[in-house]
């Protein structure tokens, strides 16, 4: 019998995202199993989704060790965390940028990517499932769950056609820019923002009487088809990634083989 692939989700809201997938796996045609299902907030509904499924669920409370007072000497940074490789590395700050604003936010989020690792890498997971995960992921994380030389093991989906409207309000900025039509993107996660190889995107038609509530019910119908078919993709291994890197290192197409 084929192995099932392993996946964990993340997330930080209601989970919609994160019901579907586990609806597809329990249906069976999607040849996976969810291990673990992990979030930044306490109170986000997808920890009770999963917990109605069965599945192991755990906190890493971002907000608790960003703002905590005595942050730094209750949550030190991991003794791997290496800041001068992260920014050689990142491409979500722009060259120019206040190096030291960008220095302090990557170490101030090292002690929680740290404890995400710990809480995920027992798991021995395939692939990490970003549902509605609303923090940024640095490449200290990225690298943790990620070998170079692997396939990649991070997958994200987004709210907007890419790579149109990267950043967290995909469908607001489509429909405040007017476009008649919208979509949704799953992607593999590199180190920049939204910015990975494209897997998979399903669009569908605005109309100039949609409100922008509409516009995010149509998205997330497309969205709850759309995320767990990429994952069949990579659980059949027919995900292929074509063409050398870049100047810049990213590889730029990923193809679906039949």
């Amino acid at each position: 019998m084929k192995k099932k692939l392993a996946v964990a989700i993340l997330l930080s809201g209601g989970g919609s995202n994160a019901q579907a997938i586990m609806d597809a796996c329990k249906e069976g045609w999607l040849q996976a199993e969810i291990c673990v299902v992990g979030s930044d907030r306490m109170e986000a509904g997808g920890l009770e989704r999963a917990a109605s499924m069965g599945v192991d669920h755990f906190v890493v409370d971002y907000k608790g060790i960003l703002e905590h007072p005595d942050a730094a000497s209750l949550f030190p940074v991991p003794r791997d965390f290496d800041v001068e490789a992260v920014l050689k590395k990142q491409s979500l700050f722009p060259k120019g940028h206040d190096m030291e604003k960008v220095r302090t936010f990557f170490t101030r989020r090292a002690a929680a990517e740290r404890l995400l690792l710990d809480a995920l890498l027992p798991y021995d997971i395939d692939l990490l499932v970003l549902a509605g995960f609303m923090r940024t992921l640095s490449p200290y994380f990225i690298d943790g769950i990620q070998r170079e030389e692997q396939f990649p093991r991070i997958m994200n989906i987004h709210p907007a056609l890419l790579p149109s409207f990267p950043g967290p309000d995909g469908y607001g900025d489509t429909w405040r820019h007017g476009c008649r039509i919208g979509g949704c993107t799953v992607h593999f996660v590199d180190y920049g923002e939204d910015s990975g190889p494209i897997v998979g995107q399903a669009a569908f038609s605005i109309f100039p009487e949609d409100s922008l509530e509409e516009v995010r019910r149509k998205g997330l119908e497309q969205e709850w088809s759309l995320y767990p078919a990429c994952i069949q993709l990579y659980a059949e291994g027919r995900l292929v990634l074509e063409g050398r890197p870049g100047r810049d290192g990213k590889i730029r197409r990923v193809v679906v083989c039949s």
